[in-house]
């Protein structure tokens, strides 16, 4: 076979494909007749053919998964919308939650520095009630007095 026929035998086959695709048959004396085809019709039993079941049904799509979702939602708004709206719901149990932890942190300062003018005032009490004081001529008086009581007590033990 030469290089002219395959090329020509060729270009014969790929015309037939062309038109077999296109829908036509061809014959082996190059007539054209129209394919048929048989989507609705069952040749074999004549009749016609209802819609097959044998289409694949896949099992995990998303159609399927989601299939009773819109279903669910709808009922949960319903539900929700059923359900009377309650003032005492809607405000916080505590309306000034939101103060008090703001104030939290500068209220701890001040707590520690009361704490401390406290113990102040306290000392200075119990020093006024034993003579003491914080500045330096009530440092001396007490001083004095102690060494008076002391030279007392060593007196009475001779």
């Amino acid at each position: 076979m030469s290089l002219a026929e395959a090329s020509e035998a060729r270009k014969a086959r790929l015309t037939a494909l062309r038109k077999r695709k296109a829908g036509e048959a061809v014959d082996n004396d190059g007539v054209v007749e129209p394919l048929i085809k048989n989507r609705n019709f069952d040749p074999e039993s004549r009749t016609l053919r209802k819609h097959a079941q044998d289409d694949v049904v896949m099992q995990d799509t998303v159609e399927n998964k989601v299939k009773g979702l819109a279903e669910q939602i709808i009922a949960d708004d319903e539900k929700r919308r059923a359900q009377e709206l309650d003032v005492f719901n809607i405000a916080p149990k505590r309306p000034n939650w939101d103060l008090k932890r703001e104030m939290d942190k500068k209220l701890a300062k001040l707590e520690r520095r009361t704490q401390e003018s406290i113990h102040t005032l306290i000392r200075q009490r119990l020093a006024a009630q034993k003579g003491d004081s914080d500045d330096l001529v009530g440092a001396m008086e007490a001083q004095e007095r102690q060494n008076a009581s002391g030279a007392l007590s060593d007196e009475d033990e001779d």
